[in-house]
């Protein structure tokens, strides 16, 4: 497998951690949004939607959008599970990941951040403001839930598939300076997730793209 990838794309930071989970081994190839090589017509000949991450099968048939990479994951390799077995539990672990992956890290990626910008002319304040009106909008929600189920990963004591999606959104938030006081239940799943080797080994940090250190 391939795994286009930017290392710190968030919706890639998601499908690193699902294959590190499962264990599957794959080729990695950096795509650097800030030189806009997703947008290259070579790049867009091969995913005409021109995002990260994308999964290229050995097969040679190419995935793209993260929970639908996370998913064919799960449905070719089942062990270890990203999602739980019981029907309602499943439905509960989707809502929490529908709810950071199309309510909140859409609102706060690169591209919208940028239109913010240019051409709307938004300052830097203004930009700052959004950002964190939209990740305390969706936390709010994802911490009550996690109040309800979490142990030490957000349903349970095993990581799953709406860790995958939190861990990357806590990650920017912070890069981003977002006061995360108000939500100790996400801080402990992100303080117990990013003591698993697995998720060290996605880590943005970790990836053959992250610039070195100065």
């Amino acid at each position: 497998m391939r795994l286009y990838s930017y290392y710190r794309s968030s919706a890639s930071y998601r499908v690193r951690i699902g294959l590190a989970l499962k264990e599957i081994t794959y080729d990695y190839f950096a795509v650097n949004l800030l030189r806009a090589q997703q947008k290259s017509g070579e790049y867009m000949a091969k995913n005409p939607q021109g995002l990260v991450p994308a999964l290229e099968t050995d097969e040679g048939v190419l995935i793209s959008q993260s929970v639908a990479i996370l998913e064919w994951l799960e449905e070719i390799q089942p062990q270890p599970p990203l999602m739980p077995r019981d029907p309602l539990q499943r439905a509960l672990v989707r809502s929490a990941v529908n709810s950071i992956v199309c309510d909140t890290h859409p609102l706060n990626n690169m591209s919208i951040t940028n239109y913010l910008q240019n051409p709307l002319g938004a300052s830097a304040e203004e930009v700052q403001a959004w950002y964190e009106q939209w990740i305390w909008r969706g936390f709010d929600g994802i911490e009550k839930t996690l109040e309800a189920h979490a142990g030490t990963c957000c349903f349970g004591d095993s990581p799953g598939m709406a860790d995958t999606c939190l861990i990357p959104q806590v990650y920017n938030a912070l890069r981003f300076e977002v006061s995360m006081a108000a939500y100790p239940k996400i801080m402990a799943v992100w303080d117990h997730c990013n003591s698993l080797h697995a998720f060290q080994l996605a880590h943005p940090d970790a990836q053959p793209d992250t610039p070195p250190a100065r």
